[in-house]
C-alpha cells in the first residue's frame, strides 16, 4: 500500500526526528499485521566473528496510520474554509496554546505541506525562531513572512519556512493542516517547537479548552 502525499510528509518529519536521537532500524509491515526487522548487510569478512545481539519482533495492528499517531495529541481546530480562502490574503490564528500566533496562507501553487485542491495552503508560526519576537507581514509578491522587527529575520513559505535572510539559523514551526469534505480548514499539530517552549502544549491554555 502506497502512501499519500500528507503521510510521506508525516513519514518524513518522523524520520528526521528519529535521525536526531538515535539509530532507525529498518523495519516493514507485513499484510498480517506482524513488524517484521530487516537485517543489515552483512559486511566484509575481517576473519573475526561478528558481535550479534538477539532481535526481537513486536506486532503491531495492520493499516496504522502514522500520521494520526503523530499528531493525535494536539487538539484539532478549525481554522476557515477553502471558500473564504483568497489567494494571498492570511489569516492568523493562535495554535495550539493560546497566545502561539500563527499564519495560513493560500500561497497560489503547490507548495511543502501544502493542503487543499491545489495543495498550497499552510500555516506556520509566527514567532520568530531568533529571539521569539512575533513576525507580523506577510509579502505574497515573494511569499514571504517577514522581515521580523527585531532583527529582520524573513521567512520562505514555499519552502517550509526556511529562513531566506536574517539572523535566525531555524525554520519556522509548521502547523499541520487538513481538509475535510465540507472544505474546512483544520489545525491538527505543530512540527518543530515554538520558540521559548520545552512543549509547545504546555505553558497555558490550549486553544478549544474550556476547562
Amino acid at each position: 500500500m502506497g502512501l499519500t502525499r500528507r503521510e510521506f510528509f508525516f513519514a518524513g518529519m518522523a524520520g528526521g526526528a528519529v535521525a536526531a536521537i538515535g539509530v532507525l532500524i529498518p523495519m516493514t509491515i507485513a499484510s498480517d499485521g506482524e513488524t517484521v526487522v530487516v537485517a543489515p548487510t552483512t559486511p566484509p569478512d575481517t576473519g573475526t566473528p561478528p558481535t550479534t545481539a538477539p532481535v526481537t519482533t513486536t506486532t503491531m495492528a495492520p493499516e496504522v496510520d502514522a500520521s494520526a499517531a503523530m499528531v493525535g495529541f494536539f487538539p484539532s481546530i478549525t481554522v476557515t474554509n477553502l471558500a473564504d480562502l483568497k489567494d494571498g490574503v492570511p489569516i492568523n490564528f493562535d495554535y495550539p496554546q493560546v497566545g502561539q500566533s500563527n499564519i495560513l496562507v493560500k500561497m497560489g501553487e503547490p507548495v511543502i505541506g501544502g493542503v487543499g485542491p491545489d495543495e498550497d495552503i499552510v500555516a506556520f508560526s509566527r514567532i520568530c525562531t531568533h529571539m521569539g519576537c512575533t513576525v507580523p507581514d506577510y509579502k505574497h509578491e515573494y511569499k514571504v513572512l517577514g522581515p521580523c522587527p527585531c532583527h529582520y529575520t524573513t521567512f520562505d513559505l514555499v519552502h517550509g519556512g526556511v529562513v531566506s535572510m536574517g539572523q535566525a539559523t531555524q525554520n519556522l514551526p509548521q502547523v499541520l493542516l487538513s481538509v475535510n469534505d465540507s472544505g474546512d480548514v483544520a489545525a491538527d499539530g505543530v512540527f518543530r517547537l515554538v520558540y521559548g517552549y520545552a512543549n509547545t502544549l504546555e505553558g497555558s491554555q490550549l486553544v478549544g479548552d474550556n476547562t
